[in-house]
């Protein structure tokens, strides 16, 4: 979940559309989590297939992974040395601040049941029994851990790909799809391990940097600006057929799927970046105003979106407003959940995020 400010200590030029696809991988996640929280109650719905893109909506993680791999490995594409302390200085000033706030919020809610090893998972929030997994108000923070470990490799992975070029990430996805197929028949529940731990998204990041590759090579070829509506269809594809046949909601899962699934879910999130950083250039500025905005804030927008939906449907529930007559219906109460979180984000960012970032450092050398 990466801020869409450009500094000095990258001299890459502000790129609006990744900013509206950000923004896009937040109102998915929102959408998500309103609709299955105040209206489908977290059940498999292949019926709705045709809104899978909505009722499967944490693929938005996957197009914020995606995003990552794309934008670190264009940064390293121009030239010169990453300077790893800095690099991971950066990086914690980025995302420590405000996931150390929900953190501490994780382990106060559950204070009886907290042990000292907890501590481990200010680093891997997304395995064991992290105390951030613990209630659904703090619940999107099992990204953070995953993103964390892609920080800590980066840096290699983006020197051996100026080494070897694009073929040295194609090899590496032939060795992830190798190590997630073998690990397979060992895994009891394969639809969670490949949802939520580095083993099943490393390959998402990895896609986002040869999608990097990619453009560099080719950022001037018609063929991006044409192939836009190919990639909603995809994208849409790949929703409609989870929706309809392996939700994660399903009872019995479809092992296989899971296997391959992130690979296939990545590869048309980067060919949306490659087409839309191509067509994005022309919003009408009512559009692309708002949707820069939700890109600046989308990290405090990501994780404090389920206080916000948490918050409201228990109080109306407490109230007996909810399926009532008086506001029952989910919309409505998207809309206002909505309109808080963009209003508590903005707090949070300006409050618990800027600050930090102001104190971010150069981390990559000049090119030779």
């Amino acid at each position: 979940m990466l801020t869409s400010q450009t500094s000095s200590y990258t001299h890459l030029a502000h790129q609006p559309a990744l900013d509206h696809l950000r923004a896009l991988a937040a109102l998915l996640v929102f959408s998500f989590h309103a609709i299955h929280l105040l209206h489908l109650h977290w059940q498999a719905r292949p019926d709705l297939a045709w809104l899978g893109v909505i009722t499967e909506g944490h693929t938005g993680v996957a197009l914020f992974f995606v995003l990552s791999g794309f934008l670190f490995m264009q940064i390293a594409l121009q030239g010169g040395s990453i300077q790893y302390g800095q690099f991971i200085k950066n990086r914690l000033l980025r995302i420590a601040p405000l996931f150390v706030v929900v953190f501490f919020i994780a382990i106060s809610i559950r204070r009886n049941e907290f042990q000292a090893a907890d501590w481990a998972y200010l680093l891997f929030s997304n395995l064991g029994q992290a105390p951030t997994s613990g209630h659904f108000i703090t619940g999107p923070a099992w990204t953070i851990g995953i993103e964390f470990l892609f920080y800590l490799i980066f840096p290699f992975l983006a020197l051996f790909t100026q080494q070897q070029g694009g073929r040295y990430l194609v090899k590496l996805l032939l060795l992830l799809a190798f190590f997630k197929l073998a690990a397979w028949p060992a895994i009891e529940t394969p639809h969670h391990v490949y949802y939520s731990t580095l083993l099943g998204r490393l390959d998402q990041f990895v896609i986002g940097m040869l999608a990097a590759v990619i453009w560099q090579r080719s950022a001037q070829h018609p063929i991006w600006r044409y192939s836009l509506p190919v990639a909603l269809l995809v994208i849409w594809s790949n929703s409609y057929h989870q929706a309809l046949s392996a939700s994660y909601f399903t009872a019995h899962q479809q092992g296989l799927f899971w296997v391959f699934w992130s690979f296939r879910e990545a590869l048309g999130w980067a060919l949306l970046i490659l087409c839309w950083s191509a067509c994005a250039q022309h919003l009408p500025r009512w559009i692309e105003r708002p949707l820069l905005h939700l890109g600046q804030i989308s990290y405090s927008f990501y994780l404090l979106h389920a206080f916000v939906l948490y918050f409201i449907h228990h109080s109306l529930q407490v109230q007996g407003w909810l399926g009532q007559g008086i506001i029952s219906h989910w919309m409505l109460l998207s809309l206002l959940a909505f309109g808080l979180t963009w209003w508590l984000a903005n707090l949070s960012y300006q409050t618990l995020e800027k600050p930090f970032l102001d104190l971010r450092g150069r981390y990559r050398s000049a090119a030779s």
